[in-house]
């Protein structure tokens, strides 16, 4: 697996928990994911954590982009270049949280399972009504679905989710041209973009219960005291 982490101190502010931070993040993503190949994408950060991940990592670049549709595309380039088709690629922002397993959860995900994308976060917007600020195809505090039994969890069929989620390299060159529309301005639209590739027959899952959280607080992946998993 390689992990392209993207972590940037520009961006527009959230409403996170104190504990949801660089440095947390970061951290707790390297216990996870630590048989991994990594390669990091700092976007306008500051000396000290320049000082910081260097000390972490070789495998750091250093750019000024200021937006996460700008990143991603560096992310994507060198996705696509790698050259093993069948190898799984893990994009990851810098305000997620993981459980230890995350890494198996993934890889049995996109590999034994077959499912063209894939996330180990489940994102509480499914489990409410448009009007409560869910999901818009939502209706009765859940969403049409299909749950599946994998090796660690189950995963249901979902129709979004962020950023952040594992595919293989030959999905990836497939749909690259869905993946570059959906971000080629300064703000990434990720529903639309995973509405399209559904709308060709790709398939997008999610571990049930989460085995990730992103850090906004009033979207955490539920059933879980995530700062007790740091």
């Amino acid at each position: 697996m390689h992990v392209i982490y993207r972590i940037s101190e520009a961006g527009y502010p959230k409403d996170k928990p104190d504990y949801i931070n660089n440095k947390n993040c970061f951290e707790n993503a390297l216990r996870t994911f630590n048989k991994a190949y990594w390669w990091v994408i700092a976007d306008n950060v500051s000396d000290e954590t320049k000082d910081y991940l260097n000390s972490k990592l070789k495998t750091v670049e250093y750019v000024s982009v200021g937006h996460g549709a700008g990143t991603f595309n560096l992310a994507l380039d060198f996705a696509l270049a790698l050259p093993d088709p069948n190898e799984v690629v893990y994009f990851l922002e810098n305000d997620y949280l993981h459980k230890p397993e995350a890494d198996k959860i993934l890889e049995d995900g996109v590999i034994e399972m077959g499912f063209d994308y894939v996330t180990a976060y489940d994102h509480p917007d499914k489990y409410l009504n448009p009007i409560e600020g869910g999901n818009p195809f939502c209706s009765g505090r859940a969403e049409d679905t299909r749950v599946y039994l994998g090796e660690y969890c189950h995963w249901k069929l979902t129709n979004s989710t962020t950023m952040t989620f594992a595919a293989k390299v030959k999905t990836l060159k497939e749909d690259e041209e869905i993946l570059r529309k959906w971000t080629k301005d300064t703000y990434p639209y990720d529903f639309q973009m995973f509405m399209e590739l559904k709308q060709i027959g790709r398939r997008l899952a999610s571990a049930i219960p989460g085995f990730a959280t992103h850090g906004e607080t009033d979207w955490l992946s539920p059933l879980t005291n995530w700062k007790q998993e740091l």
